[in-house]
């Protein structure tokens, strides 16, 4: 049983990877549109990238989701089935209050790349930088969480 947990984390672990890749190049999409104003060609080439990564980041989050689920709560549907969650599990609570932070990011993004889609503008460039940066802060707070688990 303790092989199927080990398979079951490191899909996990895999999909998490695949999703924070579009959660940390999504924005820079955004970054290159901004800065692309007045060339057609290329924003469309953006455009066309910027809706395929997103697609494929709404799998990664979902795969990695379900199996996240399988790794907190498998031990009670599947006998002898190892739990990464023991008590106190505060970490766990900050972890997820974290990942929910950026996936409302990745979705604001996903909103302002089909608002340039509808001719909305974006915001400045610079705003996209920071905005691009926030999630690196957020993922090593996430990563500190679950190797400490300090509460």
């Amino acid at each position: 049983m303790y092989a199927t947990y080990l398979w079951v984390k490191s899909f996990h672990l895999l999909f998490v990877v695949a999703w924070m890749a579009t959660v940390f190049y999504l924005p820079r999409i955004l970054v290159n549109l901004a800065e692309t104003a007045g060339q057609p060609e290329v924003q469309a080439r953006l455009l066309l990238m910027g809706r395929r990564l997103y697609r494929f980041g709404h799998h990664m989050f979902g795969l990695a989701a379900l199996l996240g689920v399988v790794l907190w709560l498998g031990y009670r549907v599947v006998d002898g089935f190892p739990t990464m969650v023991g008590s106190p599990a505060g970490w766990l609570h900050a972890k997820l209050a974290l990942v929910a932070l950026m996936l409302a990011h990745y979705i604001v993004a996903g909103r302002w790349l089909k608002g340039v889609d509808q001719g909305r503008a974006l915001p400045a460039s610079r705003t996209l930088r920071l905005f691009n940066e926030l999630p690196v802060l957020a993922l090593l707070v996430v990563i500190w969480l679950v190797l400490a688990k300090p509460f």
